[in-house]
């Protein structure tokens, strides 16, 4: 066979040469340009494939006759051989006739799977359709680093046992309680923690504690420790898993509705006219922007004609209702509590209750289950991205679910040009696809254990990055602009999204070593480099909503790295390699302080609301576990920044006793609501455990049942919940008030000299000698340092936030 314009015969050669842009648009991959040699000979062979024909006859002459060309009578010796007295030699035959043929026939198939394979990499990484797949930069950066070969070095990387997709429950758990987590601060933590279970976290958190490398405290602090005063877990399990002020609960008569809800009237939630239009403004100011769904001008037509009806005694079509209430309802909540009180006269939870009551009984008149319209999705969706904003439980998964289901049968995964729908109408249906994927991936980090839709399973495009009232123009737009447009935030969002779900199946590929760390990473870097030459370069921060969009990129993009890192970070093994470990904090704190500056900036108040949908903190967990482990950190003052804002204490108390406090409280409050929820460990994770444990030398620790009775509880008991009240430890002259986390008084002793301490923790975690650890040098070994050079230079990071 030939292999035409690939020197090494190996066909995924020609993988670089499309990632390099070796192929030119509408030629085949590994033929010549037809401005060369043989070019249009070979085009036409591509083009016009043949049978592979190979040489496969048997020699069957002696090789005495063969090499004198002579005819050989092929007798044994043979007549020409025996008359010139030479030995006669002959080839042995190395198949029989019927493994002959087999052979041939395994030979041609080789030839057509080469040519297919070929013409599937021309396809798939040739010059990109723009909007293809509903992605345009994931796919680009995917198909760059597709084929990475994984280095000889990055064998041996294994990813802790003690994260995993898929989580188990015992049937004792009350369902009447919510599956929301425990909160400490802003952090909020159920069985998972970035989309991942971790159902030994606690025993993790106990071991790094007690571990004596850890361990800077002088024996006055250590009788002293917040081991012993951190409050114990609330033993109200209603106290303990209490929903934030920000949690919507979806109602069960949205499922099952009742005749009740069946007979409400639109007058029953409808407002007056004045508060609806007020509560429509703000829908365009601060929801439109961020959670895009609506074409404007059409659903400012169709809000007219509501209103027509109404004021006529029509009562509108339950499709129409629907989707007024839910533009209503999204107002309401990005409305603050205080703006409520003065301009509505009454509190925020019973204007919410109003609207959200109408938009179900709305979208049940509509037949929101058994819907064909799309007016009666949109509706729907706009009514779940509210609910999605910060706390979800499986009811909101199950919702989203069944939201992704209606869709699929309307027809939604495939792209709205295939079926000739008009521009306006196609734009709809890919805000409302796209909102459904980013629902999907925030239903699986928060509950799991993946998304329902796959990369592969639709083609619906993102929206064109064009304004709306250009949609209504004739001809309407059949490309980009390239500005920044009404829709530019919105797909800014949709890429990183995509790019998110990309790397949700990533992370299995990488544990069974389908692709390697390395290949994943410069996917990333590669994503990020595409976002900042297709939109980043064009915006203005001086505008609040692009320098808004900038921080949303800067959070979204960095969360790539700790979705894929944070499996390599376990705090089991102390030795985490220093490129690696210094990838994840970059990462981590750039993350949380562009987080940060989105809910604390006065300049961005009224996009506050939404930014619960953005992360949850959790990366909060790695750095307290960085800093306590690592408290010289050249980046310990930027993380102590975020961390004081993520965890809400204050920033005069000493470093190493916040990081304690802080680790005591979230290891006591997941144990109890761990107990409380019946979770079960894997087998093969325990035995996992048991075998690294004696690998390191060191066992992994149990937990008593509370802080209170560490000291009179054997190491094995469980913890409870339901043990009697216990007295908090009496507050003395040593004791000092340290303000309030959660609802919950935080105590301790004074703080002691900084610079003591201080010195004390450096000169001690420095000076110590640390024993080698097994784990770690399996991580260290993982890593191609040169590759790794070439996308994370030394000294990419200059401590300062970056939106590259």
């Amino acid at each position: 066979m030939q292999h035409s314009n690939n020197p090494s015969g190996n066909p995924l050669n020609l993988e670089a040469q499309v990632s390099h842009g070796g192929n030119l648009p509408g030629t085949q991959v590994g033929s010549l340009s037809p401005n060369t040699p043989h070019g249009a000979s070979n085009a036409a062979s591509t083009s016009h494939p043949s049978r592979i024909r190979r040489r496969n006859r048997m020699i069957n002459s002696c090789l005495e006759c063969r090499r004198r060309k002579l005819k050989c009578d092929k007798s044994h010796p043979c007549a020409s051989c025996t008359k010139s007295s030479r030995d006669c030699v002959f080839l042995a035959p190395a198949l029989d006739p019927a493994s002959q043929l087999k052979f041939t026939e395994i030979k041609e198939k080789m030839g057509s799977l080469e040519r297919v394979l070929e013409q599937d990499i021309a396809k798939r990484n040739g010059p990109p359709t723009p909007g293809k797949y509903g992605l345009v930069a994931g796919r680009a950066a995917n198909a760059a680093t597709e084929f990475t070969p994984e280095p000889e070095d990055e064998k041996h990387l294994e990813p802790t046992p003690l994260a995993m997709l898929d989580a188990a429950y015992d049937d004792e758990f009350d369902d009447d309680l919510l599956d929301l987590g425990i909160q400490v601060g802003k952090l909020r933590i159920t069985e998972r923690i970035g989309g991942l279970f971790r159902p030994k976290l606690a025993e993790e958190l106990e071991g790094m504690l007690t571990d004596s490398r850890n361990d800077r405290r002088s024996p006055s602090e250590k009788a002293a420790s917040p081991d012993s005063l951190v409050p114990d877990p609330p033993q109200s399990p209603n106290s303990l898993i209490a929903p934030g002020m920000s949690y919507v609960p979806p109602k069960s008569t949205l499922l099952l509705p009742t005749k009740a809800e069946r007979a409400s009237s639109l007058l029953d939630f409808l407002p007056a006219k004045v508060v609806a239009d007020r509560l429509i403004r703000q829908y365009w100011a601060a929801v439109h922007p961020l959670a895009r769904t609506l074409h404007k001008p059409s659903f400012e037509r169709r809000y007219e004609i509501f209103w027509n009806e109404v004021q006529v005694g029509i009562e509108p079509i339950g499709s129409l209702q629907a989707l007024v209430f839910a533009t209503m309802f999204s107002g309401v909540v990005s409305i603050s509590e205080a703006d409520v009180d003065r301009e509505f006269g009454c509190s925020k939870k019973d204007l919410l209750e109003n609207f959200q009551l109408g938009v179900e009984t709305a979208l049940i008149r509509a037949n929101w289950l058994r819907t064909t319209k799309i007016e009666t999705l949109q509706a729907f969706v706009m009514y779940l991205i509210p609910l999605f904003r910060d706390q979800i439980t499986r009811a909101h998964a199950a919702l989203c679910a069944t939201a992704i289901r209606i869709a699929e049968c309307m027809g939604l995964h495939r792209d709205g040009s295939h079926f000739g729908f008009g521009a306006v109408e196609c734009h709809v249906r890919r805000l409302i696809w796209h909102q459904l994927c980013f629902l999907d991936i925030r239903s699986c980090e928060a509950q799991g254990p993946k998304p329902i839709i796959r990369p592969d399973d639709f083609d619906t495009e993102l929206p064109l990055n064009v304004d709306d009232v250009d949609l209504e123009q004739y001809p309407p737009p059949q490309s980009n602009v390239y500005r920044w447009t009404d829709v530019t935030f919105s797909r800014l969002r949709m890429e990183c999204n995509e790019m998110h779900r990309m790397l949700w199946f990533d992370r299995p590929r990488l544990e069974k070593k389908q692709t390697t760390l390395t290949a994943v990473l410069g996917k990333i870097e590669n994503f990020r480099r595409i976002i900042k030459e297709k939109y980043l370069g064009r915006m203005d921060d001086s505008f609040p909503i692009q320098r808004c969009a900038m921080l949303y990129v800067e959070v979204l993009t960095r969360r790539m790295h700790i979705m894929i890192l944070q499996r390599y970070h376990s705090t089991v093994s102390q030795n985490v390699p220093d490129r690696l470990r210094r990838m994840t904090v970059t990462s981590g704190v750039s993350m949380l302080e562009a987080a940060i500056e989105l809910e604390t900036s006065p300049t961005f108040k009224q996009w506050a609301w939404y930014c619960g949908a953005l992360h949850s903190y959790h990366v909060a967990a790695l750095l307290i576990i960085d800093v306590f482990e690592t408290p010289n950190l050249k980046e310990a003052d930027r993380i102590w920044r975020c961390l004081d804002h993520c965890f809400e204490v204050p920033p005069s108390l000493d470093r190493d006793y916040k990081a304690r406090l802080i680790l005591s409280t979230i290891r006591d409050k997941v144990a109890a609501y761990r107990n409380l929820r019946n979770v079960r460990a894997p087998t093969q994770m325990l035995d996992q455990i048991d075998r690294q444990a004696n690998a390191m030398g060191k066992p992994i620790p149990t937990l008593p049942r509370s802080s209170s009775d560490r000291s009179s509880q054997s190491p094995s008991a469980p913890p409870s919940i339901n043990s009697p009240p216990t007295m908090l430890h009496a507050v003395t002259a040593d004791t000092q008030f340290y303000g309030v986390t959660n609802g919950e008084a935080l105590f301790g002793p004074p703080p002691q000299n900084p610079g003591e301490l201080g010195g004390s923790m450096v000169m001690q975690h420095t000076g110590a000698e640390q024993p080698q650890d097994m784990m770690a040098d399996d991580l260290m070994n993982d890593i191609d340092w040169n590759e790794w050079d070439k996308l994370f230079p030394p000294m990419l990071d200059p401590g300062v936030l970056s939106l590259g």
